[in-house]
C-alpha cells in the first residue's frame, strides 16, 4: 500500500468523523482536517479532480467556522452588556415601513421578529412605542401556541429589519450556544419590557391622580 492510499483511506475515516458531528462548529473542523488531509492525497495520488475539489472545499469551511465563532463571540458580548441585537442584523432583512402598516396582530401566528432601524412602531395593547435600536416579536417564539399577544403598528415612516423564527432555530440548532445566549437575551429584554410598562403605568396614575385644590 503507497503512502498516498493510506492517505487517501484517512481521508474517508475523517470524513465518516465529519459527517457524525450533531453541531456545527466541530463539523467544520472536521470538515477542514479531511480537505487538508484529502488536498494531500489528491497531490501525492494524482487525483487532480479530488485535489481541485478539497481546495476550494477548505477555504470555505473556514470561512463559515469564522463566521459562526464570530457569532459566537458577539452573542456572549451582548449577554454581558446593553442586550443589543445588533450581533443579528447579518441574518436579517431589510424591510421598508409606513405610517399605518400592521406588522402583526394580537392572535396572529408569530413567525418572524424585527429590529427597528428607524421609524416609530407601537404596540396597542400596551401602549409602548417601540424606538430605533429596539427588538420586537422575539416573545412569540417562545410561547406554548406561537402567537401574537399584541398588535404592532408603525406609527412614523421609518426601517426594520426582519428574521424568521426558522433562521433563528436553524442558527440554534447549528450550535446550541447560540440557544442558550440568545434566551438569555430574550429573558432579559422580557424584564426590561415588563419594567417599561410598569413605569408608564406609574407615569399614568400619577397623571390621573386627582391634585389638591
Amino acid at each position: 500500500m503507497t503512502v498516498a492510499e493510506i492517505i487517501g483511506y484517512l481521508g474517508a475515516v475523517v470524513v465518516i468523523c465529519t459527517y457524525s458531528m450533531k453541531t456545527m462548529v466541530p463539523l467544520r473542523i472536521f470538515g477542514m482536517t479531511s480537505n487538508v488531509v484529502l488536498i494531500t492525497y489528491g497531490f501525492l495520488g494524482g487525483a487532480y479532480p479530488t485535489l481541485v475539489l478539497h481546495l476550494i472545499l477548505l477555504p470555505l469551511n473556514a470561512r463559515r467556522l469564522y463566521e459562526m465563532l464570530q457569532l459566537i463571540k458577539q452573542v456572549k458580548e451582548a449577554t454581558g452588556g446593553d442586550h443589543s441585537m445588533d450581533w443579528l442584523k447579518p441574518f436579517m432583512t431589510k424591510r421598508p415601513v409606513k405610517a399605518g402598516d400592521i406588522l402583526f396582530e394580537k392572535g396572529h401566528d408569530a413567525d418572524e421578529m424585527f429590529f427597528v432601524v428607524s421609524g416609530r412602531l407601537r404596540l396597542h395593547q400596551i401602549g409602548i412605542d417601540v424606538l430605533p435600536g429596539a427588538v420586537v416579536g422575539e416573545m412569540g417564539l417562545l410561547t406554548h401556541d406561537r402567537k401574537r399577544t399584541q398588535t404592532l403598528e408603525c406609527v412614523e415612516d421609518g426601517l426594520v429589519l426582519r428574521i424568521s423564527y426558522d433562521k433563528i432555530e436553524e442558527l440554534y440548532f447549528q450550535n446550541p450556544k447560540f440557544g442558550f445566549f440568545f434566551l438569555r437575551l430574550t429573558s432579559a429584554r422580557l424584564f426590561e419590557n415588563i419594567g417599561k410598562l410598569e413605569r408608564a403605568l406609574a407615569e399614568r396614575e400619577q397623571l390621573a391622580a386627582p391634585r389638591p385644590s
